[in-house]
């Protein structure tokens, strides 16, 4: 018996012969696939203004370390950038001790960044994926840690530094904070999604041991969200004080710790303490210039994938 071939285009949604296929219609107002989708004015003002906003602290900052101390007591202050910037950048750099204390913030924010990131990406897989006992009262008592104030663990932690001899070395500052329950906390609740558990199933069946499972399929998989909590930690590591000023001092200091020391005496020059305070964010503008695009690469990453 011969076999009648039918078009495809000539039958229905129910396969019905004979009929037409309706195309799948657009929604009014809806973009086409594929076509740019442009913002429209009101978006553009409302950018400029909260970009206006979040850049005016730094340019105020850097008008008045431009300025003398004299023009910044004057009423009104300048809106309008000095010619006393250099002058005053050096001062800062010169009295506050720049160069060791940007050293020494460097090495302190990297390694407690790194090691932030390594330990709470392999303990936030501990928590969201492995069975061990005590798994939920341990989860609970690190994130109670995060509920006690840090005003009331300074004095044991000083005395055991102290203990240690380890005042005014950089590691005093280092590892008291070089794991955050936050960032095991931030690290269980993204492994606990982003990470199938099928997939470490069958590592498992093919003979990977628990090393090579964290190298090769946890940390690709959690490397948005390491990138966020990298860049969290650096930040706050960078801008640190109240650790810092207890246990350095103005002989080996951070750039907060060394900061202090331009305001001290009788009549503090205020456009050298701006000066200094430019100096020390200048570092960290350059890193999310630098980085800024392959934090939100991996962000989007993450996004794409979840």
């Amino acid at each position: 018996m011969a076999t009648v071939a039918t078009d495809p285009t000539e039958q229905g949604a129910a396969g019905t012969p004979g009929k037409p296929r309706k195309a799948a219609r657009r929604a009014p107002g809806a973009p086409k696939a594929g076509r740019q989708m442009h913002a429209g004015p009101f978006t553009y003002v409302v950018l400029i203004v909260f970009t206006a906003i979040s850049l005016f602290p730094l340019v105020w900052t850097a008008i008045a370390a431009s300025r003398t101390n004299t023009r910044l007591a004057q009423t009104p202050p300048p809106f309008w950038f000095g010619s006393n910037l250099f002058k005053n950048l050096q001062t800062a750099w010169t009295d506050a001790n720049l160069s060791t204390a940007l050293l020494n913030t460097v090495i302190v924010a990297g390694c407690i960044t790194v090691g932030t990131v390594l330990f709470s990406t392999i303990a936030g897989f501990a928590f969201a994926k492995l069975q061990f006992r005590l798994k939920t009262f341990l989860l609970m008592l690190t994130i109670g840690t995060m509920m006690v104030p840090p005003q009331l663990s300074v004095v044991p932690l000083f005395l055991w530094i102290a203990d240690l001899d380890w005042t005014n070395h950089l590691q005093a500052v280092i590892l008291p904070t070089f794991v955050s329950a936050f960032g095991v906390f931030f690290m269980r609740q993204y492994l606990s999604q982003a990470l199938p558990t099928e997939i470490i199933e069958a590592a498992r069946v093919d003979g990977a041991s628990s090393l090579r499972i964290i190298w090769h399929v946890v940390f690709p998989a959690a490397r948005p969200a390491m990138a966020v909590l990298g860049m969290l930690t650096f930040v706050m590591a960078w801008n640190d004080f109240f650790w810092p000023i207890i246990a350095l001092t103005q002989e080996n200091p951070t750039v907060q710790v060394a900061l202090t020391s331009l305001g001290r005496g009788y009549i503090p020059d205020e456009s050298v303490i701006m000066a200094g305070a430019l100096l020390g964010t200048l570092p960290l503008l350059l890193v999310f210039v630098v980085f800024g695009k392959q934090i939100v690469g991996g962000i989007m990453q993450g996004a794409v994938k979840g």
